[in-house]
């Protein structure tokens, strides 16, 4: 076989493989062109409209941060009027209290002069608290304490606390000094 026969079959079948693969690019080609033309207008359009976005997103952007600024400064001062209410709120709540208990002890005043204006009539003192205090004879402590209304006892009670009394001097008398010692316990020897 000869060599040029060779190499005309293999120039021939290179020019078919060029042919088959141009006849399958040319429509790939075409839809890249087409690709490239939508990217172009995609690009231009951005370049156009992006940049007017871009500044109304910084835009809207610095008016939430002063929108922000605004309401933490309301928040701030509403926060200080409540604080500021509060405080009225006690200082009422103060004064209210201090004016209960002036009330209350002008109340309790006025009381306990109407009962000393009332009973000073209705009691009878006996002569020794008359008596000016230099010339009472000195009493002792259980004398004084006797004179005392709180300490005055009617003829029932004291009837009613002899017989306590009595109760009770018989129990000292019937005290043993065996009860001092439990029968149940055993006794020690400290004898040793």
């Amino acid at each position: 076989m000869n060599p040029l026969f060779w190499l005309g079959l293999s120039i021939l079948l290179v020019a078919a493989s060029l042919t088959a693969v141009l006849v399958v690019a040319i429509p790939a080609l075409q839809e890249l062109a087409r690709a490239a033309r939508s990217a172009e207008k995609l690009f231009d359009t951005l370049s156009r409209e992006l940049p007017p976005t871009l500044n109304a997103i910084r835009n809207t952007s610095l008016e939430i941060t002063d929108l922000t600024d605004d309401v933490s400064e309301g928040v701030k001062s509403a926060s200080q009027v409540v604080k500021q209410a509060d405080q009225s709120l006690d200082s009422a709540r103060k004064q209210a209290q201090n004016i209960q208990s002036s009330t209350r002890s002008v109340l309790v005043g006025i009381r306990t002069a109407w009962l000393t204006f009332t009973s000073q009539r209705t009691n009878k003192r006996s002569s020794i608290e008359r008596l000016p205090i230099n010339d009472q004879a000195q009493l002792t402590l259980r004398e004084r304490e006797m004179l005392r209304r709180e300490n005055r006892r009617t003829e029932q009670e004291t009837y009613r606390n002899n017989n306590g009394y009595n109760k009770a001097v018989n129990w000292e008398n019937d005290f043993n000094e065996g009860d001092l010692v439990s029968k149940s316990a055993p006794l020690e020897d400290w004898s040793d």
